[in-house]
């Protein structure tokens, strides 16, 4: 039986985090001072990831996508997109990455199979970048995506859009795009960060940004024919040179067509990024637990799956 919720959601997307850890401190998702990573033997092991995505892909995931914290600084990380690609049923493997390690890695991902990245990039402004991640990698990142575009990667840039913050980097990433052959995609600042920063008032919502590229750059339209499971709405220029989409989870959330599930980096079945309720598949990898068994937790993942967050 297909992966269907109860809300007739089809499951057929699985996200895999690898590491908790992250090279960056971007403001609304970490603090600056110490974090208390996991170690090492409490993350999954690429044979156990590629364990569960393969009883996933069994039950009917078609898709899946790397991500983290920022995968890119798991060692030998080609080596589990290598093993991904290859598992019989699966049509696409992507990667999430904030590609500061992108220069270095590009060639070899693209050599274990992998075409498809999203660039998490707030802004073209070295000094606003250093603002938003506390890092000073924007140099670093422009490399690895030029990389990325040179070896033929299919490349979109998702863009954290903050009120007060991002409103001058809303149509200079734009440009960038039709320059560029690059989707930008604009995500509505989320309630995801551990210290508490968020504020309703602090989201630069879709429609506001929408008038900013119909006033400076041209019309939009929206994407015919699109998934309508897909978390992006997305519209291309009147001209017909480049597109833009918008993950609005907070003007318009996507929750009724979502297909996604979640692995998390230690180990847990998630049915929503949102959700603190997750189910545990390492205690089954570690003790001794059947292919069956990992499929019945997958299911029962779908199963408890909520209408969605508020």
């Amino acid at each position: 039986m297909p992966l269907i919720d109860g809300f007739d959601r089809l499951h057929d997307n699985l996200r895999i985090s690898v590491t908790d850890r992250c090279n960056i401190r971007c403001f609304y998702c970490m603090p600056e001072g110490p974090i208390p990573f996991l170690e090492r033997e409490e993350i999954l092991s690429f044979e156990e990831i590629e364990r569960v995505a393969r009883v996933a892909v069994s039950l009917g995931v078609r898709k899946l996508r790397v991500t983290g914290g920022e995968p890119l600084v798991r060692k030998d990380l080609p080596v589990l997109v290598e093993r991904l690609c290859g598992i019989p049923g699966v049509e696409d493997v992507g990667l999430t990455t904030n590609a500061v390690l992108l220069a270095g890695q590009a060639a070899d991902l693209w050599a274990a199979g992998l075409r498809r990245l999203n660039v998490h990039l707030d802004t073209l402004d070295a000094e606003r970048f250093h603002k938003i991640t506390r890092r000073d990698d924007f140099g670093r990142v422009m490399a690895g995506l030029d990389r990325a575009l040179e070896l033929g990667f299919q490349v979109k840039i998702n863009a954290v859009a903050v009120t007060n913050l991002c409103e001058p980097d809303v149509v200079p990433l734009a440009r960038f795009g039709r320059e560029r052959g690059v989707e930008i995609r604009y995500i509505e600042f989320m309630p995801l960060d551990a210290q508490g920063l968020w504020d309703k008032s602090k989201v630069l919502l879709q429609d506001q940004m929408m008038e900013m590229l119909r006033r400076e750059i041209g019309e939009l339209e929206e994407i015919p024919d699109r998934d309508p499971r897909a978390p992006a709405t997305e519209y291309r220029f009147a001209d017909g040179i480049g597109r833009v989409g918008f993950i609005s989870s907070v003007s318009k959330p996507f929750c009724l067509n979502c297909n996604r599930l979640r692995l998390t980096s230690d180990g847990k079945m998630r049915y929503c990024l949102f959700a603190i309720e997750e189910l545990d598949v390492k205690g089954l990898l570690r003790g001794g637990g059947t292919d069956s068994d990992l499929a019945e937790v997958i299911r029962e993942t779908v199963r408890r799956k909520w209408i969605g967050h508020e």
